[in-house]
């Protein structure tokens, strides 16, 4: 049995990986989606959630599905991928693999932010986010970008690294920092043409799931030898 834990991002909700997840389901995958403490609510709410909150509610879900399987496979998207860093470090013998969608090592890309906000919708959601988002809120997120830069070493499970190539929110370097920075030699990055953040949304979308799945029936092959 394939089983996945799918983390969102900052400021987002379920949705920003839904269409992975349902891909995966109709694929025969057992998937789980929840939502980071503080999100989903209101603005109080947010503000109260510290990033600790955040990666103890993950851990208690990832804990709830090993009460049943013994290995799951990792999918954080954006700071949902800095999230699951952290819980590889901490349960390596129960993730089968890690898969990094987005990760902000070195957020904020100002060209491409500049190209974003041309596009209409895009405004209209960082306006939102500036009168939404608080401030405590935000330093959390940044200070969560601090920490993990301490566990990229001691990852030593395969991990699958995604970016798209016009992210607005993180820097291409993140994801060769990453490949030169984590622990394990068993890595693989995709860069998924004309993409923004939202890679679960791209144009070819459908390259990143079948990308994804791959790179987990490999490695749940493995962990089955």
């Amino acid at each position: 049995m394939k089983v996945c834990l799918l983390i969102h991002g900052f400021t987002g909700g379920e949705y920003e990986v839904s269409p992975l997840a349902e891909y995966l389901e109709a694929q025969g995958y057992t998937v789980k989606m929840f939502t980071l403490q503080g999100h989903g609510g209101s603005k109080a709410d947010l503000r109260s959630a510290t990033r600790h909150d955040w990666i103890q509610g993950a851990e208690i879900e990832l804990k709830q599905l090993l009460t049943t399987y013994s290995k799951v496979h990792l999918i954080g998207f954006s700071t949902g991928a800095l999230i699951a860093a952290h819980l590889v470090v901490k349960y390596p013998d129960q993730i089968g693999s890690l898969t990094m969608l987005a990760a902000p090592v070195f957020p904020l890309n100002p060209q491409q932010i500049v190209r974003t906000l041309a596009e209409w919708p895009m405004v209209r959601a960082y306006i939102r986010n500036f009168f939404v988002v608080p401030s405590r809120a935000t330093r959390e997120f940044y200070r969560m970008v601090r920490d993990t830069f301490a566990i990229y070493p001691q990852i030593q499970l395969p991990t699958l690294i995604v970016q798209g190539d016009r992210d607005h929110l993180v820097k291409m370097k993140s994801t060769s920092y990453l490949t030169e920075h984590l622990g394990t030699r068993d890595t693989e990055v995709m860069i998924v043409p004309t993409s923004g953040h939202l890679v679960c949304y791209a144009e070819r979308k459908r390259d990143v799931f079948e990308a994804v799945r791959g790179w987990i029936d490999r490695h749940h092959l493995i962990m089955s030898e």
